[in-house]
């Protein structure tokens, strides 16, 4: 016996909306184990990829401070992209104009747009030129740009409903994007209060440490005053050095504790600008600096031991090298942070370091504090090559 069409038509409705809910609580489900936004972005481009077979895609989120766009998460990129990350992190495009005058916000219909920054390239775009764009918005706040596509370009055909569900997909990341600002944003709270904390502290343990040991040494002077035993002021001596003692190791816990920044209110790529232009104005070598992706927020601790690390090594530069050029540059892909750097001095044997010479054991030591890997290429007479890669998971 044959199905009534109704009966049909209302299994056939059934089913799709079993189908979209399913999805959106994978994705919901994802997103909801995620705090830290960078994971939290993948996550949902793997979750995207997986359930709409949408191969590639990429988020790009507008920082909140200088309005600038940056790649924030990419997933599949066709190998033009992959491998010229300048391509895809730097510049405007159509996409990011086009949601800047609000001519994404509509959910009737895909958002088909020809990628500009595949279109002029004949190899490596694994037959990619279109991508349907996404607008994320938090109560009327623009946040970014979700980009999907497939190599099958098949994405246009989306039936009304998988479009819908798609910007419902884009409506759960804004909130997820939303909570992870406001976790940052409390995270960062939790520091300045952590440091208005050790200064309270500073001052009722150094102070307080300090004025004892003011105290020892004022003892001291009134017993060679008095003339009196010398095995006693021996010992309020020794008291006195005690104190001190324990003192200089209360003020190296509180500096180690404090960490204080060094980039005083930049970003990295601000603050490396301004110490490699010091550098060169007070050594007198050329030194260029380049940036790729530098709108990417990046964690406090990884920014300071970046900038700590270029420190050094122009320090290093200008001690042992005898250089009058050095190459500075710094990419920032949603996967890893690439710092390196690069001179034209005496260069040096590697594996024949000599004693005393502590710097690499200095930058070595950062770098696996990071959690990265350190790089360095030299010989007598060609320079060196150092790159630094910390990965941002």
């Amino acid at each position: 016996m044959s199905v009534p069409s109704a009966t049909q038509s209302d299994a056939d409705k059934l089913l799709r909306r079993n189908r979209e809910l399913s999805i959106l609580n994978t994705i919901a489900a994802a997103l909801n184990r995620e705090i830290n936004l960078a994971p939290a972005l993948q996550t949902a481009l793997m979750q995207v990829a997986e359930l709409f077979n949408l191969h590639t895609g990429w988020i790009f989120l507008r920082h909140e401070a200088t309005h600038e766009f940056y790649l924030a998460a990419a997933q599949n990129l066709p190998p033009a992209l992959a491998d010229e990350a300048c391509l895809l992190m730097e510049g405007s495009c159509t996409c990011l104009n086009s949601y800047q005058v609000g001519g994404l916000d509509h959910r009737d219909r895909a958002n088909v747009i020809i990628c500009s920054r595949l279109e002029g390239l004949l190899t490596g775009t694994n037959g990619l030129r279109y991508h349907a764009s996404i607008p994320l918005y938090a109560q009327q706040k623009p946040l970014g740009v979700l980009n999907v596509a497939s190599e099958e370009d098949h994405w246009w055909l989306l039936s009304p409903d998988d479009l819908r569900l798609l910007h419902t997909v884009g409506d759960l990341l804004s909130i997820a994007i939303e909570r992870a600002r406001l976790f940052d944003k409390s995270t960062q709270l939790g520091i300045v209060e952590e440091r208005n904390r050790l200064a309270r502290e500073i001052h009722d343990t150094l102070a307080q440490g300090l004025t004892a040991v003011t105290l020892k040494l004022e003892t001291v002077d009134a017993l060679l005053e008095m003339q009196a035993n010398p095995d006693q002021i021996r010992q309020t001596v020794q008291q006195a050095l005690a104190l001190t003692q324990e003192n200089l190791e209360e003020a190296r816990r509180s500096v180690l504790d404090l960490r204080a920044a060094p980039l005083e209110g930049r970003n990295l790529p601000e603050a490396l600008g301004r110490l490699t232009q010091d550098f060169a104005e007070s050594s007198g070598l050329a030194v260029n600096f380049e940036v790729t992706g530098g709108q990417r927020p990046l964690p406090l601790r990884v920014e300071v031991g970046l900038y700590r690390i270029v420190q050094e090594s122009l320090n290093n530069i200008a001690q042992h090298a005898q250089a009058s050029h050095i190459e500075v540059w710094l990419l920032i892909t949603p996967n890893q942070i690439s710092l390196g750097l690069e001179d034209d001095g005496v260069g040096f044997e590697p594996s024949a370091v000599p004693e005393g010479r502590f710097g690499l054991l200095g930058l070595n030591e950062r770098v696996r504090l990071l959690g990265g890997q350190l790089q360095l290429e030299s010989s007598p007479g060609n320079g060196v090559w150092v790159e630094v890669t910390i990965p941002l998971s």
